[in-house]
């Protein structure tokens, strides 16, 4: 389903690489360095937008590339930074690492911002390797390497009043009658694929916003008719109308079923103020029916009321009952992102390989370092070895067995041993 599950592809911005360049001015023939730094590339940046109540907009799009710093130039200039790219999701959005299963982020108010990818820095120019030795430095560095991954995104609609039951028990019906939604309707089942946000206004400081769940049924929290799919949105509800089909064969075992799955999928859902409105009582056979359904439902403990979506009988008093319920109802909590400990790494930390093209070094550092490496300036390829001998490459290579001549891998980058 498009609506509440999507998966996307995010990458930030690279650093704009460094300058090299030296100081050109009429009677000034050896200026020092000048070159600047290159500009920060732009993050990746997932916004909430209160008026969006669907993820379907991933389906057309999926991914997200921000874009790269700019270059630093000559008299010390620094590179333009690159904005910031936006992705506007809806609230009650929840934010997954695709290839660790890590929640990154539960998004729920108005405006909230998560950076799912941090823009890379931009690179020094060769005014910063300057030193009282060497004056005129020709290196500088690249810009920082961008960040990317694949995020899963599930969507828990953000709601007060959550409208349960049984297929075409007239729930879609009823949030056309209290609101300005226009949700389909129509007398067969799963009439509804996807839930429907209203907005009631009971007066002028009474506002209801209510959320039609798409029908369940039996074996529904197992994904049974896409009951997985839908039961999710019932979990930020903090009060549920259960309507009941005044025409099935058993409204009460309807009811009983439709709060086994609620509780089966999620137990807190049962916990809930639960307001329960037989349907349909603009029918003489539903209106027969009514003092046996009322008297087993308020034996149970559970509030009934009577009512028509045709006659709009009774849908103000349901709608007051569900505003004073939820009064009283705790304020929903947010998800909680349980920060998630692992061992941490070394970023010098390395590993060796050999393969049949040659010797293979993995790390983050050593990687990082080659991919901001200027190899068209020697000074910046000495610097590049210096800090291959300081983490201990080098040693690690000769103890491996490496001879002249060998082809060393270092990222994207292929070099050829010499010692």
């Amino acid at each position: 389903m498009y609506f509440d599950e999507a998966e996307i592809y995010v990458q930030s911005g690279r650093g704009g690489d460094g300058m090299v360049h030296f100081h050109r001015e009429k009677y000034r023939p050896r200026g020092g360095p000048d070159g600047g730094d290159g500009g920060r590339g732009g993050d990746v940046i997932l916004v909430v937008n209160p008026t969006k109540n669907t993820l379907f907009d991933f389906r057309h799009k999926s991914q997200y590339i921000a874009d790269d710093g700019r270059p630093g130039g000559p008299n010390n200039m620094t590179g333009k930074s690159a904005k910031d790219l936006v992705v506007e999701v809806p609230p009650g959005t929840l934010v997954f690492d695709a290839e660790t299963g890590d929640l990154l982020g539960d998004l729920v108010e108005d405006g909230q911002e998560l950076v799912v990818a941090k823009g890379g820095r931009g690179g020094r120019g060769n005014q910063h390797f300057a030193t009282s030795r060497n004056q005129t430095p020709r290196m500088a560095e690249r810009g920082e390497p961008e960040e990317s991954k694949t995020l899963r995104l599930e969507l828990k609609m953000i709601a007060d009043v959550g409208i349960v039951g049984v297929p075409n028990a007239g729930k879609s019906s009823l949030l056309a009658v209290v609101s300005n939604a226009k949700p389909k309707i129509a007398d067969y089942p799963f009439t509804t694929l996807t839930p429907n946000l209203g907005v009631a206004k009971l007066d002028v400081d009474t506002i209801l916003v209510l959320a039609d769940i798409p029908g369940l049924i039996e074996g529904a929290h197992q994904g049974v008719g896409l009951g997985f799919s839908f039961l999710r949105h019932i979990q930020r509800t903090r009060v549920l109308i259960h309507m009941l089909d005044g025409l099935s064969e058993d409204p009460l075992s309807d009811f009983s079923q439709i709060n086994s799955e609620m509780a089966l999928f999620d137990e807190k859902i049962v916990e809930k103020p639960q307001i329960v409105a037989y349907n349909k009582m603009d029918l003489p056979d539903v209106q027969e029916r009514w003092p046996e359904v009322e008297q087993a439902l308020t034996k149970l403990g559970f509030e009934v009321i009577p009512l028509s979506t045709v006659t709009h009988e009774n849908i103000q008093k349901l709608m007051w009952r569900a505003a004073a319920l939820l009064d009283e109802a705790p304020e929903p909590q947010p998800v909680e992102v349980m920060p998630v400990y692992r061992a941490e790494e070394d970023p010098r930390a390395f590993e060796i390989e050999h393969t049949q093209e040659g010797w293979v070094v993995r790390g983050v550092a050593i990687e990082r370092a080659a991919a901001m490496t200027y190899w068209e300036h020697r000074e910046s390829v000495r610097r590049f070895q210096r800090l291959m001998d300081t983490i201990g490459v080098d040693d690690a290579l000769r103890e491996a067995g490496i001879e002249e001549g060998d082809t060393v891998y270092v990222g994207e980058y292929a070099l050829e041993w010499q010692d």
